[in-house]
């Protein structure tokens, strides 16, 4: 018998994750995406990596419009921070914003979500360099 409610049964929570991925109610989600309590979107800021490099400003609009009011964004292993211009428009909307590493972006959206607050969080992850063909032969 349970002894409390589970609020969180119908809400996408991070599960689990790595480098290369992440779990989303156990599911496994490779490349960058958008999660809130609601829904998950997979392709992402396609062209963008966990450095920023490729982040545009119509990225971060996109990850608003999931209807969060806090915007937590993951930049793989390291913080990293945007330039002004791209986070212009966050802070019109009045949307709050962090961005943190991978690791911390995940904790605290799990966080957040149980406690109810609208929360999205957006996740980039690193871009790895394929081998070259020398690297390859060794």
């Amino acid at each position: 018998m349970k002894l409390y409610q589970d609020k969180l049964a119908n809400t996408h929570v991070v599960t689990g994750y790595a480098d290369d991925h992440v779990m989303i109610n156990k599911v496994r989600h490779e490349g960058n995406l958008l999660v809130s309590a609601e829904r998950v979107v997979t392709g992402w800021a396609a062209g963008a990596a966990g450095d920023l490099s490729g982040l545009r400003h119509e990225d971060l609009v996109a990850a608003t419009e999931l209807g969060g009011e806090i915007l937590l964004v993951g930049t793989g292993r390291r913080q990293r921070f945007p330039s002004p211009e791209i986070l212009r428009g966050l802070v019109e909307a009045r949307i709050g914003f962090e961005f943190m590493d991978f690791a911390a972006a995940c904790r605290t959206y799990n966080i957040l979500v149980a406690e109810g607050r609208a929360v999205v969080l957006a996740l980039l992850h690193e871009h790895r360099e394929q081998p070259t063909d020398a690297a390859t032969k060794r």
